[in-house]
């Protein structure tokens, strides 16, 4: 070999010992780093999923493909973190880049952790946001409706006999309403625009899928306390809008935990605005109002309380196939971000089916929840 030879073959043994060298610092780094909670979601997917190993051999492989199986196929791209450290734009996601120059764009950002049948970013969950002197039109009440809807609804209830188990006069379950004045179309006269189906009138609105909800669990031997507090008028007494509601709902909320130290459940129900045709299906031919879950992950209980309502809906899909829409997960940039589940381990904002759903509908889909619900509490009774 001649000394040309030689020195070039010792230079790329070099090269290869600090390339070793260099990414073993970069993957003690990112173990260090693996414990702390990133903003940056590609980041944390990336550390979340990584393989210590394989990242070695992969960045070896970029350098020598030997390293490389026949068949292996790269599962990421460092350039592809790099890429979007810098810029926060996903290369292959549009919505990362026309989200910040389209307003109300950013909605599309909204995570879909588990979709139901049908679930895609075409008919995500929409909330409407009606300024406060819209909220404050009370619409009349579409009488004959409400009557032949609640005799037909309550005709299907099922659970009559007493409670195998009972909370024994505790009350571990607080539902309330942030937005306490969502109201379905039906049950009101001439509302056409989903922005107009709003009411303070108790049957028209979340607060009848409340109390219905309330109801069921108790039957079932679980305490309930529900909020009926309207919120409309809670904001208008101190001048605040909309986007307070949480704000002015999270007081309402802090003082029940702060009068009942035996409450473990928190659950927020509101309802969609998109229509029937997306919140509405069909089983064992029933009709059900679908639902499911928002969970906010800018707090520290973002874990828990995601993984709760994963195991409920998962539950909830296996007794009743297509009635869930899946779980959503949103930050600040897609709505509140927190939604008071900072509050608890145990929180929920469950959306119980759109702003065209009749009574009925509704009424079949709280009695499926709280079965699945009542199942797993009184599993996880002993842990409480």
């Amino acid at each position: 070999m001649s000394k040309k030879k030689s020195v070039i073959e010792s230079f790329k043994y070099i090269n290869v010992v600090l390339l070793c060298i260099t990414w073993v610092f970069i993957l003690a780094t990112i173990i260090i780093f693996s414990s702390f909670k990133f903003s940056n979601s590609t980041l944390s997917e990336f550390i979340e999923n990584i393989e210590v190993t394989d990242v070695f051999i992969h960045f070896i492989g970029s350098e020598n493909h030997y390293f490389y199986g026949e068949n292996e196929k790269q599962e990421f791209s460092i350039n592809e973190v790099a890429f979007n450290l810098a810029t926060n734009i996903k290369l292959g996601d549009v919505r990362s880049l026309l989200g910040r120059e389209i307003p109300g764009f950013s909605i599309y950002d909204t995570e879909i952790v588990v979709a139901g049948e049908g679930t895609n970013y075409t008919n995500l969950p929409m909330e409407s946001s009606p300024p406060l002197e819209v909220l404050l039109k009370e619409r009349e009440v579409a009488e004959e409706n409400l009557a032949e809807f609640e005799k037909k609804a309550n005709m299907g209830s099922k659970v009559k006999d007493a409670p195998p188990k009972t909370a024994e006069g505790k009350k571990n379950v607080y539902i309330y309403h942030s937005h306490s004045w969502e109201a379905f179309a039906p049950l009101l006269k001439n509302v056409e625009n989903p922005d107009e189906a709003n009411s303070s009138n108790e049957k028209v609105n979340v607060l009848a899928v409340g109390s219905k909800l309330s109801e069921e669990l108790s039957k079932r031997g679980i305490g309930a306390e529900h909020d009926t507090t309207n919120v409309t008028e809670g904001l208008q007494e101190r001048k605040w809008n909309y986007n307070h509601s949480y704000k002015y709902s999270r007081e309402r909320v802090q003082e029940a935990i702060a009068g009942n130290n035996e409450l473990n459940f928190l659950i927020d129900i509101h309802r969609d605005s998109q229509p029937k045709k997306i919140t509405t299906t069909t089983i064992g031919g029933k009709p059900y109002a679908r639902l499911f879950f928002i969970v906010g992950k800018e707090h520290s209980n973002y874990e828990q309380n995601l993984q709760l309502a994963k195991e409920i809906n998962a539950k909830l899909e296996a007794k009743f196939p297509g009635i869930s829409r899946g779980v959503f997960v949103k930050g600040k940039s897609q709505g509140n971000g927190v939604y008071n589940q900072d509050l608890t381990d145990r929180a929920l904002l469950l959306e119980f089916g759109g702003v065209d759903n009749e009574l009925p509908e509704l009424y079949n889909s709280i009695e499926a929840f709280a079965k699945v619900f009542s199942d797993s509490y009184w599993k996880d009774a002993e842990g409480i």
